[in-house]
């Protein structure tokens, strides 16, 4: 197989109080993530109830592409808005406001 063969998949808990800021965060995002070599494209899956996870579905060439993007500046710059927003719920010595946990797959068929 050719092309789009490795996708990451970000699933985000975010506390019912931040869903306004997360979605906003998404919709202005910096796109820093669209110039990486080997990224093609994402979507961002907003769950439909409170329960469930927002889904970051990244499509990269290969997961050197991917892991690239992950240890990169622009990765910093692309999430220092939610980066802070972390850092300010942890000196307030709150919960954090989401929790995400990383997924990785080599698409088998389409």
């Amino acid at each position: 197989m050719t092309g789009k063969s490795f996708v990451a998949v970000n699933h985000i808990k975010v506390r019912p109080e931040y869903r306004a800021r997360f979605e906003e965060l998404f919709s202005t995002r910096a796109r820093a993530i669209d110039t990486m070599p080997g990224f093609h494209h994402m979507e961002v899956l907003k769950p439909s109830s409170d329960e469930a996870a927002y889904l970051v579905v990244s499509h990269w060439d290969d997961e050197p592409s991917f892991r690239a993007w992950v240890g990169s500046p622009e990765f910093i710059e692309g999430h220092k808005r939610g980066f802070a927003d972390l850092a300010e719920a942890k000196a307030r010595g709150e919960e954090p406001p989401m929790h995400s946990d990383f997924h990785t797959y080599e698409v088998l068929t389409r």
